[in-house]
């Protein structure tokens, strides 16, 4: 029989799960002035963007579960940066608001991305078709 398809370095997730860990690790200088985890970090970037969100909904969007969210939202809310409010239409969905704090932690985070972009000597071609690449696989999961 023929193990190739069981080597480590033949697996496509491999390579994927260590950038992402890596990558990650390499947030956290810039994320803990700010007082962030990366989790919290993307958060916030989901919210950033569309505020007043469902829990599920951002899960959707963070492609977390609702226990992994919920501790991470309670954290958050401890922190002045969302506020979770319960709809009064439906006590089963409850809405995600930025505070004040959330959003002024905006202008401290904008510096971010171009911080890690220096991380790494790629390309604009080829940040572009890695990140069409990975959303790609993403949209098929």
């Amino acid at each position: 029989m023929n193990y190739d398809s069981l080597k480590l370095g033949n697996q496509l997730c491999f390579p994927l799960y260590a950038c992402s860990k890596e990558i990650i690790r390499k947030y956290k200088p810039f994320l803990d002035p700010l007082g962030l985890t990366y989790t919290q970090y993307i958060a916030l970037m989901a919210l950033w963007e569309e505020d007043n969100l469902t829990v599920k909904a951002l899960g959707e969007r963070l492609y977390l579960d609702s226990g992994t969210l919920t501790p991470l939202l309670k954290k958050m809310e401890g922190q002045k940066l969302i506020k979770r409010i319960r709809s009064s239409e439906d006590e089963r969905n409850v809405y995600i608001k930025l505070t004040e704090d959330g959003n002024l932690l905006k202008d401290k985070a904008a510096a971010v991305p171009e911080q890690i972009g220096r991380c790494f000597s790629l390309s604009n071609e080829e940040v572009l078709f890695l990140h069409q690449t990975l959303h790609k696989i993403l949209k098929q999961i």
